[in-house]
């Protein structure tokens, strides 16, 4: 008899300690909770940190991030207004606002993300398709160095100018899905594009007209290269001329002053005396001899010729 009561005692203290133990719970700092009965909500929302009790067994907690959370969506195909087919990869920033409405519509975080899929997906489908690719691609009307180098070979080359640009899309997309996330219990924080590329099919032949601006501009600058290459050697040429033209002249002047002064210095020495001339002109006439004779050469002279005078004269002696 005393073991079944010893027996019952302790069936009765363990219930105890269970049905005491799950009286009670723990909000942490970055969580929220809400309590239900038989899986309906009984009270508001808790969101002061600390214990907090509930009924045993018919009671349950439960537990909601108060933190910023992540939605990530899929890479997704989408055409543009100008019939371009790309991928676009978007992400979010969402919280949990009301747990209790959260709770009712979406149940929990899992609930949510395919929520927020439908939603932000299908906006962002509609909103793409409603702009041109380089609206979206675009935030300003800035020049880029790319819009520079093609204008410079052709003023059509460049990109168009934008009217409301992927920050202004990205806004519009926020504000049309805000109030539906909103009547979950969620608020929207941000939305942005995390990457949008051609689909395979379309990046190639971008590609290949990328590689082909690249060389017509490569040609153009190495046109332009080669033109100013040909004027600077035009221009080095023209100035090698002149440079040497005027030192011919300057040289053609110092040698006709030269032979002038020397010119000048022989009549002098040569109008001083009879005696002075006469030497002159036979130092002149040697001169011709040396310059005009060789040991094989034969002369044939008249006795009066001034070229004979000196050698007649020579010979006399």
């Amino acid at each position: 008899m005393n073991r079944v009561a010893t027996f019952l005692l302790s069936i009765l203290a363990l219930i105890a300690v269970v049905l005491f133990t799950n009286s009670f719970f723990i909000v942490d700092e970055p969580h929220q909770a809400i309590i239900t009965q038989f899986g309906k909500p009984v009270r508001t929302t808790i969101s002061r940190p600390g214990v907090h009790f509930k009924v045993p067994v018919i009671q349950r907690a439960h537990f909601f991030d108060k933190r910023f959370l992540e939605w990530d969506g899929s890479p997704n195909q989408v055409p543009t207004k100008d019939k371009r087919f790309i991928w676009v990869d978007m992400y979010a920033r969402w919280r949990i606002t009301d747990p209790l409405l959260f709770f009712q519509r979406v149940h929990d975080e899992r609930g949510a993300q395919s929520r927020l899929d439908d939603i932000l997906d299908g906006e962002t489908r509609n909103a793409i398709a409603k702009h041109d690719l380089v609206e979206l691609i675009r935030s300003t009307n800035r020049t880029s160095l790319t819009d520079e180098e093609a204008g410079a070979v052709d003023d059509t080359s460049g990109l168009a100018p934008i009217t409301y640009g992927r920050e202004k899309i990205t806004r519009s997309i926020l504000e049309v899905a805000a109030p539906r996330i909103k009547e979950l219990g969620i608020e929207l924080l941000d939305l942005r594009f995390k990457r949008i590329n051609y689909v395979d099919e379309v990046q190639n032949k971008i590609f290949e007209r990328m590689v082909s601006e690249r060389k017509r501009i490569a040609e153009k600058y190495r046109s332009e290269g080669e033109g100013e290459a040909s004027k600077i050697l035009g221009d080095k040429e023209r100035e090698l001329k002149s440079i040497q033209s005027e030192a011919y002249k300057t040289a053609q002047e110092i040698i006709g002053k030269a032979d002038s002064e020397a010119t000048a210095i022989y009549a002098e020495a040569y109008n001083r005396n009879s005696d002075t001339r006469e030497f002159y002109r036979f130092l002149k006439t040697m001169e011709t001899y040396q310059t005009t004779l060789s040991e094989k050469d034969w002369l044939i002279l008249s006795t009066k010729s001034d070229f004979f005078e000196y050698l007649q004269k020579l010979q006399g002696r």
